[in-house]
């Protein structure tokens, strides 16, 4: 009776110690995610700003765990954004009249960073241009790379450079002259004058190629692109 009595009591001990598996799972905290990138509203894409004062506004970005979003902008006076003008950083949705430049092209992008530091990518970048005094022509935009993108690897005897541009004063009429050789930055003018913004080239394999635009219009204003790359496989 009593080896009955202490094999009960040494299953009941064993059933007590396992008991403690049955508790629920921790939860793993849910991963961070970025706030969704930009989109950009004011000064629009490719806009003539009669006032060098210029405010700068833009859509606001959703954060799936709901944190506190800031903003940083950046404007240059290129579309590489290698001349900063200005990075105004924890910014709003908007900002007041920021002072710049007369008869000037500027570019702007903006990106959004939530309360635990993580980011989103840059919005797409707008360009505009501050009015000057008794200014008769403004200059053409930079031009921007359609293809082949940059650090392109292709396995081909020849390539399409591909590209376009733009000019606020809609009624110039603009013309292309295009650099393009293994050397950086490119010296061997290709094609000058051309009214296309595409240029065949011919390749050769395993090599570094770079190349370029300068952009033109009818009132003798012009404007240097900056230089692309790709190579042959």
């Amino acid at each position: 009776m009593k080896n009955s009595i202490y094999l009960s009591i040494i299953c009941l001990v064993f059933a007590a110690c396992g008991s403690g598996g049955g508790d629920d799972p921790v939860t793993p905290p849910t991963a961070n995610t970025a706030p969704t990138v930009p989109v950009l509203s004011i000064p629009a894409d490719n806009k003539l700003c009669l006032d060098n004062n210029v405010s700068f506004q833009w859509n606001a970005s959703t954060d799936e765990q709901k944190d506190a979003i800031v903003y940083q902008i950046q404007i240059a006076k290129d579309n590489a954004f290698a001349q900063l003008v200005n990075t105004l950083d924890n910014s709003s949705l908007s900002t007041s009249g920021l002072p710049l430049e007369k008869n000037t092209a500027y570019y702007w992008r903006v990106k959004a960073t939530d309360a635990k530091g993580l980011s989103s990518a840059y919005s797409s970048t707008f360009k505009f241009y501050t009015a000057g005094t008794a200014v008769v022509n403004h200059l053409p935009f930079a031009p921007e790379i359609i293809s082949p993108a940059i650090n392109a690897a292709l396995s081909a005897s020849t390539a399409t450079l591909t590209w376009n541009a733009s000019d606020v004063d809609l009624s110039d009429v603009l013309t292309y002259d295009v650099y393009f050789g293994t050397a950086n930055p490119p010296t061997a003018k290709v094609s000058e004058n051309a009214s296309s913004k595409s240029f065949e080239v011919a390749l050769q394999p395993t090599t570094q190629y770079y190349w370029k635009i300068v952009v033109k219009d009818n009132k003798g204003g012009e404007t240097v692109g900056q230089v692309w790359k790709f190579k042959t496989n």
